[in-house]
């Protein structure tokens, strides 16, 4: 353990062990070759060589240098170890509003996500960047305890118009917000209504507000007092396969939208 953590601590304290390390591992290289690639001194690379020498991670052929079969195994795990800080530092303000057992996925797979957080002049930008998808894509399917304003108009116009096909699962007292507003009621209901529109219902909360349009998945990260927080977005195929996946979970346990159910709450 006190040995790995001194190789990675030798590799940490300079940027140029790491990227010289790196180029060798993806194929041979002159000292030349090494100076234009990193802007280090040829001094500089010497030293770096004569310690990667001494570890067995690299080897001399000719004039060229290249990676050892354990240097190639160590460059590797450097990379995956920067990607997993690169994306905790991405994910370090928004993964405590996720709740841990609602999400069934490896968060490293969200180390090419787009996160959207909110600013002092966008405030709105998370729900403005999934609007803006809701707005173009054909296909949309949706779990989530919210139907906010902006959404359901978004929805609603795209669906009357023949533009898009929605398939949405909405926990009851987010459907039960919108029956208390004689236009987003009738919204709604116009909504579901469409021949290219189904909405359910789920008697449970649903603890996530997860889009799917075509490949991408989006999610809305809100805080316990309901702000948003962030909006996350991915192309990653583990992730767009657990979200269809736990939409067609809540999908079975859930039951038709009928506007009557609603009268009482409304």
């Amino acid at each position: 353990m006190d040995a790995a953590l001194e190789e990675i601590e030798f590799l940490a304290r300079s940027k140029n062990r790491v990227e010289v390390l790196r180029l060798l591992a993806a194929g041979s290289h002159t000292r030349g070759s090494l100076g234009e690639a990193t802007g280090a001194s040829q001094a500089t690379l010497g030293r770096i060589l004569e310690d990667f020498t001494e570890r067995s991670w690299v080897r001399r052929e000719g004039r060229e240098y290249a990676a050892t079969a354990t240097g190639e195994l160590v460059a590797e795990g450097i990379d995956e170890f920067l990607d997993i800080l690169g994306t905790e530092a991405k994910l370090r303000e928004v993964v405590k509003h996720l709740p841990a057992d609602a999400v069934g996925f490896d968060l490293r797979r969200l180390a090419d996500a787009t996160v959207t957080v909110p600013s002092a002049t966008r405030p709105s930008a998370p729900l403005q960047r999934v609007l803006g998808v809701m707005g173009d894509a054909e296909e949309l399917r949706v779990f989530s305890h919210a139907f906010n304003e902006q959404s359901l108009a978004v929805a609603h116009e795209r669906v009357v118009t023949g533009e898009q096909t929605f398939e949405g699962v909405f926990s009851r007292s987010a459907i039960a917000v919108l029956a208390e507003e004689e236009a987003l009621w009738r919204q709604v209901r116009e909504l579901a209504a469409a021949e290219n529109a189904r909405i359910r219902v789920r008697e449970d909360d649903i603890p996530l507000a997860v889009t799917v349009a075509g490949g991408t998945v989006h999610l809305l990260v809100r805080d316990d007092g309901g702000l948003l927080q962030a909006s996350i977005d991915t192309d990653d195929e583990a992730i767009h396969s657990w979200a269809v996946g736990t939409f067609e979970r809540y999908w079975e346990a859930s039951t038709p939208f009928d506007p009557a159910s609603f009268v009482t709450e409304g």
